[in-house]
């Protein structure tokens, strides 16, 4: 896709959303960009912080402004490398990381596609690429491939800093979610991501999004991070929205793995409770449901899958 002229995003101002303005778009295109949703001030608040923990990290060039976001190529690093790992779960620990997707701004957009009933998935993506390092831009892929539940869910992307194409935004293949799931590759990849040879109808459509813009998209639209051709880390959020009667994943609301990451280590330094486990006074449909989970920790076909069962099992009481 480098290189290639791509059609521009369908926008609108944020003043402009109606239930029908975004319900069309979504149903046509898979996608939105909407304009000036998010306060500036409340997403430059969200960068400081994570800047600082970068900055410690030394991932940026020394002397200069860390907002600058200025990065030390020598330092490049990205998911599964465990400095990267280190890094981000300080990031992920930060309550206003947490905070911005329940920003009243984003809820009310959120509450014209989804209904009232709004469940904000627990658990947003932090995105902190480096520039000029290809082994880390986002290849085509669906976020239903890795979230599962309700098709009927939607990510928003959140681009905590002006991001113009050099810097890497998100591109998106219009209408692309009519097409259902499509498959993925797996093997030799630690993101599964659709093959270049897999046959795909639509337009990609890009440009720049800026801060307090958002980038609203199905769980089944195909969609590419552009790479990174500047000379700064570009740093997002996605994060993941649905009406609550919707059936949900449960790992969505846990931590699946064996890193020993948990809720109670998260929230230790939080300065308020009020989004500490926000989801539990919801009706979830959990698919699958607690006592198909039990059943799953003591019979589910490999010890790895009984192990993880009973992980997401015991986050949820």
């Amino acid at each position: 896709m480098e290189g290639m002229a791509v059609k521009p995003f369908h926008e609108i101002e944020a003043k402009e959303v109606t239930t029908s303005t975004m319900c069309s778009a979504i149903e046509e295109d898979g996608y939105l960009l909407i304009r000036n949703v998010v306060p500036r001030e409340a997403v430059e608040q969200l960068l400081d912080e994570i800047t600082q923990v970068i900055a410690a990290a030394g991932w940026l060039l020394p002397g200069h402004d860390p907002m600058e976001r200025l990065a030390d190529i020598g330092a490049a690093c990205g998911d599964p490398d465990p400095g990267f790992k280190r890094t981000y779960q300080e990031v992920f620990n930060l309550a206003a990381f947490h905070a911005l997707p329940h920003h009243p701004e984003v809820k009310r957009v959120m509450k014209t596609l989804v209904g009232d009933r709004v469940l904000i998935h627990p658990k947003p993506i932090g995105r902190l690429i480096f520039p000029q390092c290809d082994r880390l831009t986002v290849h085509a892929h669906q976020d239903y491939r890795f979230m599962g539940g309700d098709p009927e869910c939607f990510t928003v992307w959140i681009p905590l800093h002006d991001c113009p194409v050099e810097v890497g935004p998100l591109r998106v293949l219009e209408g692309s979610h009519r097409h259902g799931i499509i498959r993925h590759e797996d093997e030799n990849l630690h993101v599964p991501e659709i093959s270049a040879a897999e046959s795909m109808e639509g337009e990609w459509v890009g440009g720049p999004i800026n801060a307090g813009d958002v980038l609203i998209f199905h769980s089944l639209t195909v969609h590419a991070a552009s790479p990174n051709r500047s000379k700064q880390l570009r740093i997002s959020l996605d994060c993941r929205f649905q009406d609550y009667r919707r059936v949900l994943n449960p790992a969505n609301l846990a931590f699946a793995g064996d890193s020993g990451k948990s809720w109670e280590k998260i929230y230790s330094s939080w300065p308020s409770q009020s989004l500490k486990y926000y989801w539990k006074g919801m009706p979830l449909n959990l698919k699958p449901s607690v006592t198909e989970l039990q059943e799953l920790a003591t019979s589910a076909e490999t010890p790895a899958m009984r192990a993880r069962y009973a992980r997401i099992l015991s986050q949820l009481s």
